[in-house]
């Protein structure tokens, strides 16, 4: 049974990073609401309670039963849970004199705690915050604070119980990632050994044992997330796994030969399907964002689950599921409002009767790299930038049009090509062309224009759930609008997009 770090999450922005923290340290865990908590097998070797927007002292504030785990089973609470631990218990927790947001540094107070091991006096940690631990309950003892917090660390003696006030997991703390190995190693008893090798090796063998003779259908998209499933699924069944990749008329220029191309010498069994016509039709005049990616998900499942039906005896859907999908599929407060729907989740499993499998579900996707790059996925598969499923449907701002879909595929291509060219292109997490539903006065020669804007996006992150604009050189982004403007009929300006997500998205719809 492979052992596990369940992490409770009541909400908090931060909750996602101690999961990636945990997977670096090669530590397998598993991130689930506050109240919807999995059975405590054998495998669990831990929990750890997250923060959370709420108060502890609001009427409505998160609320878990830990009878069965504090005392029994290692537990490390992470601000609003090390808040609710003490408050639980017989402490006080009141609102804080001066708001405790930032940079901050510790100071170790009980050198012999486990959990301080190899952190050093000073470091500094982050704080985010409004309330404070002004009272710990009785026989508690505080391991660490800092100028403003007198109980930025607790432990609850005899046993293996242990609190944050600050966040280990965020990179401003600068030890954190100490804290957290010795928590999972010194506390829980963790192997960290869950690494990419044994990802494959475990996920290949529980795919034969489910799996077994069946037939099982896959959408590709060219993109890494599904190309590493199809291969992890091609180890384990071989002929039986059947993979169509549609062009739906709204991928990149000369992308659906590319993709079809680099897929030949894999040995893996796919269908190519040209359909661009019938998702063009279905989404003329449709300019509303969330509506554009219900119709291009609504032609997607007909016309796969089409193809499929070809296939005879197919039991099983294979999807490119990821992790943050899944957490963000299930609200910690219900379900929250939309802001874009995932693309495969489209209803294919309901219309198809088919079970689901999705050999990914539990990686990050820098994770999935990793995987992929362990079983030997092509590097130029490896290292495409996300793709949205609606394509360039999306990226074109407003209603669609055959015109509009060209324009931005032939701007689209000079950006790519200029990051790849300038040696740029892997150090960006994201790039894209975004058309612009408004026309601008130009002049080119000794005529006036009035033509389409063109909006660049790069970004920097780690996996895409924050981003960072990327800080392409001036010269460069000069060129390339130049490139544009010059050799692609119907743009007469190019800008380039510098905000970050958040506030943001990486999208634009």
């Amino acid at each position: 049974m492979t052992e596990k770090i369940i992490i409770l999450d009541f909400g908090s922005q931060y909750t996602q990073l101690i999961g990636r923290r945990l997977r670096e340290l090669n530590v397998y865990c598993e991130i689930h609401p506050f109240h919807k908590r999995p059975p405590l097998d054998a495998g669990v070797k831990g929990v750890i309670l997250s923060g959370s927007p709420f108060s502890v002292r609001d009427a409505n504030a998160p609320q878990v039963d830990l009878s069965d785990i504090k005392g029994r089973i290692p537990l490390l609470a992470v601000c609003y849970g090390a808040q609710y631990l003490a408050q639980q218990f017989g402490g006080e927790v009141l609102p804080s004199e001066i708001r405790e947001y930032g940079r901050a540094m510790l100071h170790i107070d009980d050198h012999t705690s486990v959990l301080m091991h190899n952190v050093a006096d000073g470091s500094q940690v982050w704080m985010s915050h409004g309330d404070t631990i002004v009272r710990l309950p009785e026989g508690y003892r505080v391991i660490a604070s800092t100028a403003d917090v007198k109980y930025a660390a607790f432990a609850v003696p005899g046993e293996p119980t242990f609190a944050l006030q600050f966040h280990p997991e965020v990179y401003h703390s600068a030890e954190g990632a100490t804290i957290l190995k010795n928590f999972v190693q010194r506390v829980c008893g963790c192997a960290c050994n869950w690494t990419p090798d044994a990802f494959v090796e475990s996920t290949v063998a529980a795919l034969k044992a489910k799996l077994g003779h069946d037939r099982v259908v896959l959408g590709l998209s060219g993109g890494v997330d599904s190309s590493v499933a199809a291969v992890l699924l091609h180890k384990a069944i071989g002929k039986n796994l059947y993979c169509i990749f549609v062009d739906n008329g709204l991928l990149r220029k000369n992308e659906f030969e590319q993709v079809m191309e680099s897929y030949r010498d894999m040995g893996l069994n796919v269908v190519g399907v040209r359909a661009g016509q019938a998702f063009l039709s279905q989404l003329a005049g449709v300019s509303d964002p969330e509506q554009k990616r219900k119709t291009i998900g609504r032609v997607f499942v007909e016309i796969f689950d089409r193809e499929a039906r070809a296939i005879e005896h197919v039991k099983w859907l294979a999807q490119g599921t990821i992790y943050p999908d899944v957490i963000e599929s299930v609200s910690v407060n219900g379900p929250s409002a939309t802001i874009k729907s995932h693309h495969n989740v489209g209803g294919l499993p309901e219309r198809m009767h088919l079970e689901v499998v999705e050999p990914l579900r539990m990686l990050f996707k820098d994770e999935v790299r990793r995987v992929g790059k362990a079983i030997r996925v092509k590097p130029e598969l490896l290292g495409r930038h996300p793709f949205p499923g609606p394509g360039l449907g999306i990226r074109v701002l407003g209603a669609l049009t055959e015109e509009k879909v060209h324009i931005l595929q032939e701007a689209d291509a000079v950006f790519i090509d200029s990051l790849k060219r300038e040696g740029l292109y892997d150090r960006v997490w994201q790039a894209a062309a975004i058309l612009l539903p408004v026309r601008s006065v130009g002049v080119m020669g000794d005529e006036r224009t009035y033509e389409y804007t063109v909006a660049l996006r790069a970004v920097t992150s780690t996996d895409g759930m924050t981003a960072d604009w990327a800080h392409l050189p001036y010269d460069f982004l000069s060129s390339v609008s130049n490139d544009i403007i010059n050799k692609v009929k119907g743009v007469n300006r190019v800008v380039y997009d510098i905000s970050s997500k958040p506030p943001a998205t990486i999208e634009w719809e």
